[in-house]
C-alpha cells in the first residue's frame, strides 16, 4: 500500500512538473506593436526598447513583437486596427490619428513650434492629459507622446528660399489635413502617398517633393532622389504611442503599471534619440550632396496664416485656441 501511494505521488509530481511550464506559457501575454518607420529610426529603436524593458519588468510574462516599416499596414490602417482591437499597440502619426481624434491637428498648426521641446511642454501637461482622455474615448490609450520632429521640405526641381518657389510643385503629404492646407496655402499641389511608397514615387517623378523631419529623410534614404532641402520648419508632429483599449482592459493592474513604466523609459529614449539625430543629420545630408537652403519664415508664416483661422472655425476650435495661446 505504501509503495502504491509513493508511486501515485511520484507520478503526480512528474505530471505537475510538466504542467507548470505549460501553465506559465498559457498565462504569457503576447502583444504586437506596429509602426511605419524603418529600422534605425528612433521610433523603431524606442519600440524595441519598450519591448525589452516590459519583458524584463514582467519576468518574461509579456512579450512584445515589433513590426516596423508598415508591415501591418499604413498608419491610418493601424489606427483602425487599434480601435477594433485587431492590433495591440502602435507608434503612430499625428496626422493619421487626427482622423479619429481631430484635436491632434491642433499641434500641427503652421510655424507654431520652433523646437519639439516647446510642444512637449504642452503635451506633458494638462493639454496633453485632455488629449489623452479624448483618445481614450475613441478606444485607444495614450502611453506617451513621442517626437516625429520639426518638418522640412525637399524636392528634385529647385532650391526653395521664398514662397514663390513653392508654386506648382507636386508635394507629397501624409494623410494629414493640416499639411494639405499648408501646401495649398503656399501654392503647391498636395498629393497623398503612403510613406512606404514615397521613395519610388519620388524616384519616378510621380511627385516633385515631400516634407518630413530630417530623421525620416535620412533613415529612408530620400536624399538619394531629392537633392534640394529647404529648412522650412513649417510644422511639428508628434508620434502618439498608443495601446488598444481592448488590449489594455485585458491586462492586470500590475501589468498595466509595468506597461506604463516601460513606456516612460521608451518615451525618454525616443525623444533623446530624435534630438541627437537632428543635431548631426544635417551635416550628413550635406556630405551626401544635398543642397540646403533656408527660407524667409516670416513670409511663409504670413502665407499660411489662413490655416489657423480655418481650424479655429471648426468644431475643435476651442481646443486649437488653447494650444495656440499656450504655444505663443
Amino acid at each position: 500500500m505504501q509503495r502504491k501511494t509513493f508511486t501515485c505521488r511520484l507520478l503526480a509530481a512528474c505530471a505537475l512538473s510538466f504542467a507548470l511550464p505549460l501553465l506559465a506559457q498559457a498565462q504569457a501575454t503576447k502583444l504586437t506593436l506596429g509602426h511605419g518607420a524603418a529600422p534605425g529610426n528612433p521610433r523603431h529603436e524606442a519600440s524595441v526598447k519598450f519591448a525589452e524593458v516590459l519583458k524584463a519588468k514582467t519576468a518574461g510574462r509579456i512579450e512584445v513583437q515589433v513590426a516596423p516599416s508598415a508591415q501591418l499596414g499604413d498608419d491610418a490602417a493601424m489606427v483602425t486596427a487599434l480601435r477594433t482591437g485587431a492590433l495591440d499597440m502602435s507608434a503612430n502619426s499625428q496626422g493619421a490619428l487626427s482622423a479619429a481624434v481631430p484635436e491632434y491637428a491642433a499641434y500641427g498648426m503652421p510655424f507654431l513650434f520652433s523646437t519639439p521641446a516647446q510642444a512637449f511642454k504642452l503635451l506633458d501637461g494638462p493639454l496633453g492629459q485632455e488629449l489623452a482622455q479624448k483618445t481614450a474615448d475613441k478606444g485607444m490609450v495614450v502611453l506617451g507622446y513621442w517626437d516625429n520632429g520639426i518638418r522640412h521640405m525637399s524636392n528634385s526641381k529647385r532650391p526653395i528660399t521664398k514662397v514663390e518657389d513653392m508654386k506648382g510643385l507636386k508635394m507629397r503629404t501624409p494623410p494629414d489635413a493640416v499639411l494639405v492646407d499648408i501646401m495649398q496655402a503656399l501654392g503647391a499641389d498636395a498629393q497623398q502617398i503612403k510613406f512606404a511608397e514615397l521613395y519610388v514615387a519620388l524616384q519616378q517623378g510621380v511627385v516633385d517633393g515631400q516634407e518630413n523631419p530630417l530623421v525620416n529623410i535620412h533613415a529612408s534614404k530620400l536624399y538619394e532622389v531629392q537633392k534640394h532641402l529647404a529648412l522650412t520648419s513649417h510644422m511639428f508632429q508628434m508620434t502618439p504611442f498608443l495601446m488598444s483599449k481592448r488590449s489594455w482592459d485585458r491586462l492586470s493592474e500590475a501589468d498595466r503599471k509595468a506597461v506604463q513604466e516601460a513606456a516612460l523609459e521608451a518615451t525618454a529614449l525616443q525623444r533623446k534619440m530624435s534630438q541627437e539625430a537632428d543635431d548631426k543629420l544635417l551635416a550628413e545630408l550635406k556630405a551626401k550632396g544635398v543642397q540646403v537652403t533656408t527660407v524667409d519664415k516670416a513670409a511663409f508664416a504670413k502665407a499660411t496664416a489662413a490655416v489657423d483661422a480655418k481650424w479655429l472655425a471648426t468644431p475643435i476650435g476651442p481646443y486649437v485656441k488653447k494650444v495656440i495661446a499656450a504655444a505663443r
